[in-house]
């Protein structure tokens, strides 16, 4: 939603304004660096094999859906974070103190070769919808208030088109949502992942 101009122009110089929820129904207005968490379009691709069923590719009833979908059918929240994922929960609806009700898209549980264990609350945007920042701390509130023995990785994806998906891992740093790592990943037919292209990624590597 678009605040009216009059409403942006009052934001501290190089703050934008966000509507932070504090309680049941309860709100206030926060300046802070960005609003909107949008992708790097500078950032190169990775390419990875589309394990999409296909019926299921048919059949998704929305953009957030289907992104969803090829998250968990591709393990794409295991290769960005590193970590062996099981899905928890898709649309988890809840309350957490001094926000009220919030809304995360689906949870992961996640795994280390130390045994440590993870919780990975997504949020998933496809077409023109946007990522908001609002969003990411309603979801690092619900982890410390549901999962607070466990490691929080808060995780957004965003539909960037042609099967292209951008997944950003978020923190916190002096009360400011960051951007700790980004990747893009391209969702392509088998042949298109050559040995050349494999090789080309080794040189990354090193």
């Amino acid at each position: 939603m678009q605040l009216p101009e009059s409403i942006l122009k009052k934001a501290p110089k190089g703050k934008v304004w966000i509507i932070r929820p504090i309680g049941q129904a309860q709100y206030c207005f926060v300046a802070v660096d960005f609003a909107e968490i949008t992708p790097n379009t500078m950032l190169s691709e990775i390419k990875i094999p589309d394990a999409t069923p296909g019926i299921i590719a048919m059949y998704a009833l929305s953009d957030e859906q289907a992104l969803l979908a090829k998250l968990r059918y591709n393990k794409l929240v295991d290769i960005f974070s590193g970590l062996t994922c099981y899905s928890l929960q898709n649309h988890l609806r809840t309350s957490v103190p001094d926000m009220g009700q919030i809304e995360t898209d689906e949870i992961y549980i996640g795994l280390d070769k130390k045994g440590i264990h993870y919780v990975l609350p997504v949020q998933a945007k496809g077409g023109s919808d946007k990522l908001s920042v609002v969003q990411i701390e309603q979801d690092m509130a619900m982890c410390r208030n549901k999962f607070p023995a466990l490691i929080h990785r808060p995780i957004a994806a965003q539909f960037m088109g042609n099967n292209l998906i951008a997944l950003f891992e978020l923190v916190e740093e002096k009360q400011s949502i960051k951007i700790a790592a980004e990747k893009h990943f391209r969702l392509v037919p088998p042949d298109e992942v050559t040995l050349e292209l494999l090789e080309a990624y080794k040189t990354r590597i090193s």
